[in-house]
């Protein structure tokens, strides 16, 4: 009964719209002070979490991607990526999920990959005739490789949270985030010899891709040096992302030459304002977490699970339409510190490794990432498309589909993910 009067009261005010961070941190201190514990245990446990060196990778993460974006770096990238395999069947759909994950492994962000690649591939797309549904949907969609292909902020907060190792993280994340690309390209490829609506790419000769590489290739190089000096452990993730911010700021602003003074400010500012606003929720969420903690309502999930639900399989389907339904009302970051600490005992519990059930957790926030009402791609790529969010929604849904499979590969084959951290 205390967990659904906790549960009607946190979607109250989530309704009469108070912000995720302020919901979350006054639900925690309102659950203190009526448990009878001392309410110094909020600042405590915001001071606490504020604290972690590991987060400073976020800020600098963002504005790495930032930079990136208002370098126009997805432009080049596209133009390299296209000049390849534009020939192909459905070749445009294909660069722009390949260049969705290129731009994933540079720069961690969701947000910052669909709206980098789908400001150039969107009007390029619908020129050549691409059904314009499937164009937002595959861009709603191939931004999410954002936060699964490595490096990933959500990761790094996961990580944070359950005290697992961040690198191990991004190296689970690599055989789902490689699956996930190669079933969007083929779901690309497959729609575009059904449909047949668009027009073919010529084949680029061989000078048009050699210097569409060579315009790419620095971002290419970073991309690299970012992943090599991670998993060869010569980086901490918060200093690749430091690494990345460097080798960003050179290439867009000394290299290429496309990043103004005016670009700069609104990069850090813009980087600034989501760091504000993702701290404030990981803050709010420490609260809320320790109280429920204190009234052991994540240990009682446990107990009721194990005695209700038969076995991991009817576990993950559970938990799985639960994380659906919660990513109709809260985005990435408030559905895992939300309910990473109630369901993860009882992952433990039956059995589930906490790298793996974290990039579980990653795919499923990734669908919450591109389900309305507040899926956060769906916005971007409304706004870059200057279209309706329906349009948006609808062609969302084969990819929605494809990532649900990816959940279940994922369960059958566990190694896919455990297989490059652990076993290689």
């Amino acid at each position: 009964m205390t967990i659904l009067l906790i549960l009607a009261a946190l979607f109250g005010l989530l309704l009469m719209g108070v912000p995720v961070a302020f919901a979350l941190g006054g639900m925690g201190l309102g659950m203190l002070y009526l448990g009878g514990f001392s309410p110094l245990m909020a600042p405590q446990s915001i001071l606490s979490t504020l604290d972690g060196f590991i987060l400073l990778a976020v800020p600098l993460f963002l504005l790495m991607s930032n930079l990136l974006l208002k370098g126009g770096v997805g432009r080049d990238l596209f133009a390299a990526v296209q000049a390849w395999v534009g020939h192909w069947p459905g070749g445009l759909a294909v660069a722009t999920i390949i260049s969705c994950a290129l731009f994933a492994a540079i720069s961690g962000s969701s947000v910052a990959t669909a709206a980098t690649i789908g400001t150039v591939a969107i009007p390029e797309m619908i020129n050549r005739g691409y059904e314009k549904r499937f164009v937002y949907g595959l861009l709603a969609a191939g931004g999410t490789l954002g936060i699964l292909i490595p490096p990933s902020i959500p990761m790094i907060v996961y990580g944070f949270v359950t005290e697992q190792s961040v690198i191990a993280l991004f190296l689970a994340g690599i055989g789902p985030g490689l699956l996930l690309v190669s079933l969007f390209v083929a779901f690309a490829m497959l729609h575009a010899r059904l449909s047949g609506s668009f027009q073919p790419v010529p084949k680029a000769s061989r000078a048009e891709r050699l210097s569409a590489s060579l315009r790419a290739l620095p971002s290419l190089a970073l991309a690299a040096l970012v992943i090599l000096g991670l998993y060869s452990g010569a980086f901490t993730p918060t200093e690749a992302a430091a690494v990345g911010f460097a080798a960003a700021l050179g290439i867009t602003a000394f290299w290429l030459r496309t990043l103004t003074w005016q670009a700069l400010w609104e990069a850090i500012r813009e980087s600034a304002i989501t760091t504000a606003a993702i701290l404030l929720i990981v803050a709010g969420a420490k609260v809320f977490g320790k109280a429920i903690a204190l009234y052991r309502i994540p240990q009682d999930i446990s107990a009721f699970l194990a005695q209700t639900i038969d076995g991991p399989v009817m576990f993950i389907l559970v938990v799985s339409v639960v994380l659906l339904l919660m990513g109709l009302v809260f985005e990435a970051l408030s559905m895992i510190l939300i309910m990473t600490p109630v369901l993860l005992p009882a992952a433990l519990g039956l059995g589930f490794d906490p790298i793996w059930f974290g990039i579980y957790m990653v795919i499923m926030v990734e669908c919450a990432l591109i389900t309305p009402p507040v899926g956060l791609n769906l916005y971007v790529i409304q706004s870059v498309a200057r279209t309706s969010l329906a349009n948006v929604a609808r062609g969302v849904w084969p990819f929605l589909v494809l990532m649900l499979a990816t959940v279940a590969i994922l369960y059958v084959l566990p190694d896919l993910a455990l297989y490059i951290p652990f076993k290689w």
